[in-house]
This record gives C-alpha cells, structure tokens and sequence, in this order.
C-alpha cells in the first residue's frame, strides 16, 4: 500500500503526467491513508503508539519505514520493531519502556506460531484483548491456498446459495486439495492425481501455506518429470492444483537502452478495508508468475482515467 502512494507522489509530478492530464482526467487509487483509518477504528478509541512488526531483515523494511512516516505526520508514535524486541507484563505489551496501543501485524502468524517462545508476549497481549492486531490472528483463514478448493469444490456446493455458487463459478478458478481420490471436472469424475499428471499443461500447483511465490510450480513452464516429482511432493504434503486462468497483457513503456514497448502481464488486486474497495495493488510482469518477492513483478501506481479534461 505504501509503495504505491509513494510512487503516486512521485508519478504526479512527472512532466509526462501532467502532460496527459491536460488532455484526460487521471485521478490516483491511494490505499495507505485508509489503513490507518482501518486501525483506528479497530482500535475503537483515541491512541498514542503503534508498532509496524515482522521479522528483521525483510525487503519489505523499505514500506515498514514508509508507513512510519504516514503514521508519524498523523500524530502518532510509529515504531518498527521484532516480535523478539516485545515484552508483556500488568496487562500492557511494550517494547523497551514504550507502552503500544495497536499492533500492524505484518509478520505472519505461522511463522510466530513456529517460534512460540519468541512469540509469547505479542500472543498473550492478543488473547488478553491488552492490544489491539490488524489484521486479527483470524485472517490466517484467508491465506490459505485451501480456502479456495473450499469454494470451487462440488463436495462443499451445499454450503452456499444459489447467488453464491454462480459468484464462485464466476470468479472463482476451479481448485482442489491435491490427494488420492476422485473428484469432479466440467461435470465428470477423475482420478485427481492421474488428471494432475495428464493435464500438466493448464495446471498449477501451490503450497496450501506459503507467500511470495514459493513452492508454485507452472505446469506448462516445466517438463513433465519435475511436474510429478512436485505432484509426489504434493501429495505427502499440504497443496492444492488448480486450472489457470488466462492473465491480460498489454503494452507498457519501458526503458532499457532507449523507450521499448513491451507486452507484460497485469494483476490487479484491490484492498478491501471493512469490506469495502479502496485502493488497488497492480502488478506488472514479463514472466508468467506475478509476484514481485519473487523477482517476476513490479509494482506501479494505479489510475482512473475518466474521459478528457
């Protein structure tokens, strides 16, 4: 969120930009602000310091200290910091003598569940209810690559409405939890693992719980000895196969040795805060897998171009 308001900043005052908007209307998508929104009203009331905690040594230090700069002019005291620098003790976590009102929990929850130890303070104050987490323990619910065969199985049909499934049907591409057994494709039963094999080419496999593009395997990028040594591993593991979808690519200006015009693939993918669109993360990519920790993607700011000016 932060990266793309900065880069807003910085595109708006591009010469070529405000070149464009004498002839067109180009109004920004901003999401950083509205986080802090979201945090306020989280924390029902009035409060002094927020802590911004993940690991250390992370690429992601760079947003950390961006988002500490929009907290700060805001009036509040923002500190980046470890889940190893916190302690808790009379019902308050602080790091060192600082008492800490709201946490912005970036550090992921599987990873302070492996090191519980480290963890216990931030997760006492949690279940106590002494701090304030965004997001909550709960989201975890909605990493997970499984939720998705949740939604797109036949199994589970019955758990949601009429409306629903054609939103699913819609929206959602098809997705099962890679196992032995049957299940259903376009109307029909399959051996899923002989399907996985067979259909290598418009197949994706994914780790149920990992992030930055780890684990992914395209199926129609390898050869198919490395797509079912991944689909052995899948199969004693936690992953979910799913149908790709086609992915747009338009023409975007890049410059290398001089202005080139490239096709690159585009993801868009908005904030919601309480439900509600506010702001959209879009990434760009020459390679089939868009995920900018990965190294096949980047980040650009985001306009609505409405009619001329």
């Amino acid at each position: 969120m932060a990266y793309n308001d900065v880069l807003v900043a910085i595109f708006d005052r591009l010469p070529v930009l405000q070149a464009f908007r004498k002839r067109y209307r180009a109004r920004p998508l901003r999401a950083a602000r509205r986080q802090l929104t979201v945090l306020r009203r989280a924390h029902g009331k009035r409060f002094r310091t927020i802590a911004i905690v993940d690991w250390r040594g992370l690429p992601t230090l760079a947003e950390f200290e961006m988002f500490q700069r929009l907290f700060e002019a805001q009036g509040l005291r923002a500190i980046i910091c470890a889940p190893e620098d916190l302690t808790y003790r009379r019902g308050r976590l602080r790091r060192g003598d600082v008492a800490i009102d709201v946490v912005y929990r970036r550090v992921l929850l599987s990873e302070l569940l492996g090191k519980r130890d480290i963890a216990r303070p931030l997760l006492d104050a949690y279940v106590a209810g002494d701090v304030t987490v965004v997001n909550s323990l709960r989201a975890k619910l909605l990493h997970k690559k499984m939720s998705l065969a949740l939604l797109s199985d036949d199994r589970y049909a019955s758990l949601y409405s009429p409306v629903q499934r054609r939103a699913i049907g819609k929206h959602i591409p098809w997705t099962r939890k890679v196992r032995e057994g049957h299940t259903t494709y376009e109307g029909k039963t399959v051996d899923l693992a002989e399907f996985v094999i067979k259909e290598r080419e418009r197949l994706v496999l994914k780790p149920n719980d990992e992030y930055g593009g780890k684990g992914v395997i395209l199926g129609w990028t390898v050869d198919q000895h490395e797509w079912e040594q991944t689909l052995l591993t899948a199969l004693t593991s936690s992953y979910v196969v799913q149908e790709k979808v086609p992915v747009p690519k338009e023409p975007f200006p890049v410059l290398l040795d001089r202005m080139h015009f490239l096709d690159l693939s585009i993801d868009c993918d908005p904030y919601l805060f309480w439900g509600i669109v506010g702001g959209q993360l879009t990434r760009l990519s020459s390679s089939a897998l868009l995920n900018v920790t990965a190294g096949a993607g980047s980040v650009v700011p985001t306009y609505v171009i409405d009619g001329t000016a």
